[in-house]
């Protein structure tokens, strides 16, 4: 059974699941479902087109689907999509789309900590950790396990591959490849996320087989920052 206050607002409209908490204050939306075991906090606002999965939590101040900040958008319907076990901590925003995707993704067990923005048409896929204040731009796409440190602005378009580590305070405006650190000003490469790579369980054949593959774009003069 749902504790939900009874000075929340809840659009008859909205679909709740089982044991759902909603704390005073929050606003849902029409078109909105939440999940089962989801948490949210008071003041929170989940907007229309919202999509949460099981067991998330959301912060105060926190608003999910809210309209992207961008000229394009002509009020057509679209979707916010959040993942299973994800935390969307304080005043995180996430904005819905344009016609462009159709849908913004955040994935399963990811963390948004406070005061980061995922703009229109972001992909972040599973296991991703966006750090404080953090600002991505539209339609930037995050593979799985990447850490995006406080404080960085990642432009528009940028893809940022699996497993890479973003230095914090980083202006973000190339694709970063798979298994990266990458940061300082202008961005470059700092080699292999090994600290991360250990944590998630790759051996070290695993990881010198990572270093190898980049060793020989190198000498052949590939350049990895296309």
């Amino acid at each position: 059974m749902s504790n939900i206050s009874t000075i929340a607002y809840i659009h008859p409209n909205a679909v709740i699941g089982e044991n759902v908490v909603i704390e005073p204050f929050s606003y849902i939306e029409d078109n909105v479902i939440i999940g089962d075991n989801t948490h949210i906090m008071a003041h929170a606002c989940i907007m229309s087109g919202a999509r949460l999965g099981k067991e998330c939590t959301v912060f105060p101040n926190a608003v999910v689907s809210g309209i992207p900040q961008d000229l394009k958008f002509n009020n057509e319907e679209s979707f916010a999509i959040i993942g299973d076990k994800t935390v969307i901590r304080e005043s995180v925003t996430v904005n819905m789309v344009t016609e462009s995707r159709g849908k913004t993704v955040v994935g399963n067990n990811c963390l948004l900590m406070a005061y980061s923005h995922v703009a229109h048409d972001c992909i972040i896929n599973d296991s991703v950790i966006i750090g404080n204040a953090v600002q991505l731009a539209g339609e930037v796409e995050i593979d799985d396990y990447a850490i995006v440190s406080g404080g960085t602005l990642v432009h528009q378009f940028t893809k940022i591959g699996k497993h890479t580590m973003i230095q914090g305070g980083t202006r973000l405006g190339k694709d970063i490849p798979p298994y990266m650190m990458a940061g300082r000003e202008p961005v470059s490469y700092v080699g292999l996320n090994i600290v991360g790579l250990r944590r998630r369980g790759f051996s070290s054949e695993q990881i010198n087989g990572i270093q190898e593959v980049y060793r020989v774009l190198y000498l052949s003069g590939y350049n990895i920052s296309q």
